[in-house]
């Protein structure tokens, strides 16, 4: 009778416990920083003026799609080291000073995709080297599927080589122009509706922090035992 009693006491107490633990959210990491930039290497090799978001990472499809609901509160890239030489080019012959932003897409039929949100613009240059976190003021709201993609206005040493692992990324550019990297074609308005008609075998070196909805117990969940 004791042994029973027990049993039923860590029964109701586990049930307790359940019902008065936090409903929180998950933190989850979306895309990847985890490659080797290009720069500065020769050739010193950048993202420029462009909207891109990546495809696959070796055999892995969902890498960068948003996998839950939920908020956006930072966004990371990891940069190479492009010389000064190089840095000085780049400036010159693309728009300007390094900057991106992480841009928010729905994807449609036939590659075509609806910018959703965006981050504001970052100047990149002071982080050179280096794997950087831009925590946001606003957080942006998500949903399950969305990609997560990369506007580069000027340009940003975020690309790796060339890989044969078959990782890809697609840019915002229209069939036939995919060798022209210096017209702008980066995604800056919300609404915007673009095919990325272009494959690029390499990986764009980011991602964002997500925080999932918190998910509530339900009241009536039967307890363990």
């Amino acid at each position: 009778m004791a042994h029973r009693t027990l049993l039923l006491a860590a029964a109701t107490l586990a049930a307790a416990l359940a019902a008065s633990a936090p409903a929180s959210g998950k933190v989850i990491e979306v895309g990847r920083t985890d490659a080797a930039p290009a720069c500065p290497a020769a050739p010193c090799l950048a993202v420029s003026r462009t909207t891109g978001y990546q495809i696959k990472v070796g055999a892995e499809r969902n890498a960068f799609t948003v996998p839950e609901d939920g908020k956006i509160v930072a966004w990371s890239i990891a940069l190479g080291t492009p010389s000064a030489e190089q840095i000085a080019y780049f400036d010159m012959n693309l728009g300007g000073e390094a900057s991106a932003r992480l841009t928010v897409l729905r994807q449609g039929r036939t590659l075509y995709s609806r910018t959703v949100t965006q981050t504001p613009v970052q100047k990149l240059e002071p982080f050179f080297g280096q794997t950087v976190q831009f925590p946001l003021g606003r957080a942006l709201n998500v949903k399950k599927g969305y990609v997560i993609a990369l506007t580069v206005p000027t340009w940003a040493p975020a690309l790796t080589p060339l890989l044969t692992d078959q990782s890809s990324w697609r840019a915002s550019r229209a069939k036939g122009k995919c060798n022209d990297t210096g017209t702008q074609t980066a995604q800056q308005r919300l609404d915007l509706v673009t095919q990325y008609r272009c494959l690029y075998k390499a990986r764009l070196t980011y991602s964002a922090t997500l925080v999932t909805r918190p998910v509530p117990t339900p009241k009536n969940a039967p307890a363990g035992t």
